[in-house]
């Protein structure tokens, strides 16, 4: 495999690239997706509860003939249909067909219910149990790790959060509050950039570095993620992408060309903030405008 493991702070080890279940919905073609992930030599299968596609990552992975330890796998928390972190666990064990997961996570700050103190003793219990090998959250910030820790006697082992380009230096100091503590940072969606938000100042450096090495701009984006020390996530339904991005972990890229995706990244991240101040004042014109008029109709003194 091109990716390397990332060891974790509880001890066990982490694939560095996952293959996730975020859009693939349900039913049988979901399963021949996680199918062909792993076909094509992916060892992490990244699911949630919410995704509603847990079941069929199961049997896919069940099908796959690889022994329960050659294969990593992630699911998630979602509060769905109210139920509690016991029990959500119980029904993705079910799902799944195993009888633990590598790795478990509450999927978003919100859902650590009542609070996160306690949310957390209970993914701690599941983890003494031998439920879940290891245990972590999705979408935490530095604020609510730091609430997290405060009182934790195990340490989150990842933290899975967006992360591309144009948010990379918003989400910086989060990776790198997770440094300091031990926790790694797992990334979703890095090709934002390209597959939602093309024709931005990320495109340039990355056509310019993937013409040079000859390899695609989505490989390019991986092989930066990659730079960063965190775990992919990414997903695909075409078997010669996924192909792809498993050859991304060979590219080697510069200095430079990690500095040049990053300035890019923050000259995008500023057009966004203006084009959102922008959007605002004009859709702030146009209410009190509006307004103006009711009044001046009415007779109405709005001073």
């Amino acid at each position: 495999m091109p990716w390397d493991v990332i060891k974790l702070n509880d001890g066990t080890s982490i694939p560095s690239v996952a293959f996730g279940t975020w859009t693939l919905g349900g039913g049988a073609q979901a399963t021949d997706y996680v199918e062909q992930a792993i076909s094509v030599g992916f060892s992490h299968i990244d699911t949630a509860q919410a995704y509603q596609n847990e079941a069929e990552a199961g049997k896919a992975i069940r099908e796959s003939g690889l022994a329960r330890e050659d294969i990593y796998i992630t699911t998630k928390f979602s509060g769905r249909d109210g139920l509690d972190i016991e029990t959500s666990i119980h029904n993705s064990l079910k799902f799944l067909g195993v009888d633990y997961v590598d790795l478990y996570l509450i999927h978003h700050p919100r859902l650590a219910q009542p609070d996160i103190p306690t949310a957390w003793a209970k993914m701690e219990k599941l983890k003494k149990e031998g439920l879940v090998k290891s245990i972590g959250v999705s979408n935490f910030g530095v604020s609510e790790l730091q609430t997290l820790l405060a009182s934790a006697n195990i340490k989150p082992a990842a933290n899975q959060i967006l992360f591309h380009p144009y948010v990379h230096a918003r989400q910086l100091p989060i990776v790198e509050f997770g440094k300091a503590h031990g926790i790694v940072s797992e990334a979703y969606s890095v090709l934002i950039p390209l597959t939602h938000q093309p024709g931005g100042p990320v495109d340039k450096p990355v056509n310019a570095i993937a013409n040079r090495l000859n390899s695609k701009p989505e490989q390019v984006l991986l092989a930066w993620a990659k730079s960063k020390g965190v775990v992919v996530v990414t997903s695909s339904t075409k078997k010669e992408r996924l192909e792809g991005y498993l050859a991304a972990g060979d590219l080697e890229l510069t200095t430079a060309d990690i500095a040049a995706i990053d300035a890019a990244g923050a000259l995008g991240s500023r057009r966004q903030k203006v084009r959102d101040f922008v959007n605002g004042v004009a859709t702030g014109a146009l209410v009190f405008a509006a307004l103006f008029g009711v009044c001046s109709y009415f007779d109405i003194d709005l001073f």
